[in-house]
């Protein structure tokens, strides 16, 4: 007995990606730096704060690939001459990646207090209703 897979299903014509879409997802889900929150601040917007102390606007980009947001931090190596007895805050570079469902677009960023916050909002597009003609042979 062969398994069916997700995107494989009868009934769930175009879907075949979806399962790519699951562990494209779950690779990222793994990372741990920096830790993040997921809001839902209405039906229809979102709400993803980053906690990226140290880091100034200019550290940080954030674009969409391929319906996948992507955030990336970089802080220039400013450490030249200076000793460290202990050194607890990350200065590393990071990337963050949300894989965004079909109509969900960026309302705007803001960083505030060393925490990025990322605002998403899914657009709901109006309901219609199409006929389709039938031919004959």
């Amino acid at each position: 007995m062969t398994k069916l897979g997700f995107g494989a299903h009868p009934f769930l014509l175009g879907f075949e990606q979806l399962e790519r879409l699951v562990e494209r997802t779950a690779k990222t889900a793994t990372e741990g730096y920096p830790p993040f929150n997921i809001e839902k601040i209405s039906e229809n917007d979102y709400l993803i704060t980053l906690a990226v102390a140290g880091f100034a606007e200019g550290d940080i980009q954030i674009t969409i690939e391929d319906r996948q947001l992507m955030i990336r931090g970089r802080q220039d190596e400013a450490d030249e001459g200076r000793v460290f007895l202990h050194r607890g805050i990350a200065a590393r570079q990071f990337q963050r990646s949300f894989v965004l469902a079909e109509g969900v677009e960026v309302a705007g960023a803001r960083l505030v207090n060393g925490l990025l916050h990322v605002e998403l909002r899914r657009s709901v597009p109006e309901p219609t209703v199409k006929t389709i003609e039938i031919t004959r042979g």
